[in-house]
């Protein structure tokens, strides 16, 4: 999601995530969706809470920061959360040895309950800007 497009020339990377975070309401709402679905996987692979939390937390400053128009889809070119979220899995897999306990999966519960919560005000916050462009556009 971060790191699919090469810039001709440069050693930087982009990927859907800041693309998608341009379409209002739309590519935040993909972004998290995505995002929520690896921090799932990793505890589905036994990622210790301590690095659960460090991946919420990258998510979390995505979501939070992308909700601002055009300084958070700069951000997101940028901070590249979901490749953050991939290294610490990836990290993780390499040097097993942690296991999810019941505690894990109500920490995670909670970190996707908060990420709907922030979701659901992104699309919100979209919304009404939408709303007020449009009444802008009909000079009401």
């Amino acid at each position: 999601m971060d790191e699919f497009i090469r810039v001709p020339g440069t050693k930087f990377k982009f990927g859907l995530d800041p693309l998608l975070g341009l379409l209002p309401g739309i590519g935040d709402t993909g972004s998290a969706l995505i995002s929520a679905f690896a921090l799932i996987q990793a505890a589905r692979l036994r990622v210790p809470k301590i690095l659960l939390a460090r991946m919420s937390l990258n998510i979390l400053i995505n979501e939070v920061v992308g909700i601002v128009p055009v300084i958070g889809d700069a951000f997101s070119f940028w901070f590249k959360s979901n490749a953050r979220n991939y290294q610490i899995i990836k990290d993780h897999t390499a040097a097993p040895g942690a296991v999810a306990r019941r505690s894990d999966w109500i920490f995670v519960i909670a970190v996707l309950g908060l990420l709907a919560g922030i979701f659901f005000c992104g699309l919100l916050v979209s919304f009404l800007f939408l709303r007020e462009i449009a009444k802008l556009l009909a000079g009401h």
